[in-house]
């Protein structure tokens, strides 16, 4: 059975948010385990969204670009609902999901009336970044555990020692590890428009 589409949703507002720009704010209680909405834009191919933001300022942070698949991003800058507007948090009480191919918000705990939502954005690094990266993608969310920026991992991986091959062995046996469980729970992330 097809999940009905989720443009809007009787569970949240926009309004201005303390952490960035606009945010979305719960317009009720909302119960722990709650799909709250459906992340809604056009989608793209990985080489059209590359194309699309050329040209976009490498200072700026925004990003509406969603990763569903290999082949599919949602470009949350066009043809767009509320969910864009749900700002980064490094302990949000939201999650991103994908199911059917389609990504959705859901809340990870109890919800309270007026609360911000937000969910880890885990915006990959990549080997081009600019020097100034963790700048250009600090996170304001102001929780204790906030590690300061919207980047994932938080910080940039150390180059191994030749000498260390075996420390560097094991070390990437775990992390695949990681990956797989990850990837079983198919969780969404967002994806920095920074080509």
């Amino acid at each position: 059975m097809a999940i009905p589409l989720m443009r809007t949703s009787p569970w949240i507002e926009v309004r201005n948010s303390k952490i960035h720009g606009k945010g979305v704010f719960a317009a009720k209680r909302i119960p722990k385990g709650t799909r709250i909405i459906e992340y809604i834009g056009e989608r793209i191919s990985h080489k059209e969204a590359d194309d699309r933001y050329a040209d976009h300022d490498p200072n700026d942070n925004h990003t509406f670009l969603f990763i569903v698949d290999r082949k599919t991003v949602i470009d949350g800058g066009r043809k767009a609902n509320a969910a864009r507007y749900i700002n980064h948090s490094c302990n949000g009480n939201c999650e991103s999901a994908i199911a059917e191919r389609r990504v959705f918000i859901d809340a990870v705990r109890d919800i309270a009336k007026g609360e911000e939502l937000g969910y880890d954005y885990e915006i990959g690094r990549d080997k081009n970044d600019p020097p100034n990266v963790d700048e250009i993608y600090a996170c304001r969310c102001g929780s204790p555990k906030c590690r300061g920026t919207m980047l994932w991992p938080a910080k940039r991986p150390v180059k191994k020692k030749k000498a260390k091959k075996k420390v560097a062995a094991k070390t990437a046996v775990k992390k695949t590890s990681k990956k797989t469980k990850v990837s079983k729970k198919k969780k969404g992330k967002r994806v920095a428009s920074r080509r």
